[in-house]
């Protein structure tokens, strides 16, 4: 079993930046591929990034740019750091795992997941 648990989240006013972090435990992030997800009130899931065991990482368009995803084996945490934020990257920002090389931004194809963290992005 896989523990996830996000930090990180706040209020911050547009064009701020903000790091989230998801620290695991039960198994080692340099196993496990790993995503970002969030969801905004009445809209579906949506993927954000990932990370995959070998580092290769991907991201949505939305936020190609600004998001960065990484992970720090020592730390077992997996981080995602935004930059220049925007009010429609509010949302609940979800950690996501699943014991596989491969990833995608698919919320099915992960098993594991976290409480989420808020984000508020004023305008």
């Amino acid at each position: 079993q896989v523990q996830l648990a996000e930090s990180g989240g706040g209020s911050v006013q547009a064009g701020g930046s903000l790091r989230l972090s998801c620290a695991a435990s039960g198994s080692t992030v340099s196993r496990l591929c790993m995503g970002w997800f969030r969801q905004s009130p009445g809209k579906e899931r949506e993927g954000v990034a990932y990370i995959m065991s070998d580092g290769t990482t991907d991201y949505a368009i939305s936020v190609k740019g600004r998001f960065a995803i990484s992970k720090d084996n020592a730390k077992n945490t997996l981080y995602l750091q935004m930059n220049t934020l925007k009010p429609e990257d509010a949302a609940m920002y979800y950690c996501a795992a699943d014991p596989r090389w491969w990833c995608a931004l698919i919320s099915s194809s992960y098993n594991y997941w976290g409480q989420g963290t808020q984000v508020t992005v004023s305008s």
